[in-house]
């Protein structure tokens, strides 16, 4: 069996985003936003799902992530 090693890039993103697994979330990245439910957080990934489909987010794409977001106007 082989051994595998993972290398964060991101651990505090990768800490925060572990506890936020089930929750509703906004990403956004350098190619837009997505906004749906965290599904997974891998080392290297997250998994949002939106209208159904499944996104694979790359963690060194993340530029900011709201979990739990709300929208206020004020």
């Amino acid at each position: 069996m082989t051994e595998t090693n993972w290398n964060l890039s991101e651990p505090y993103v990768y800490q925060a985003l572990s506890s936020a697994v089930g929750m509703p979330i906004s990403v956004q990245t350098e190619r837009g936003s997505v906004r749906g439910n965290l599904l997974n957080v891998q080392p290297d990934h997250i998994v949002v799902e939106m209208g159904g489909n499944q996104f694979f987010i790359l963690t060194r794409h993340i530029i900011w992530a709201v979990p739990n977001p709300t929208l206020k106007m004020e």
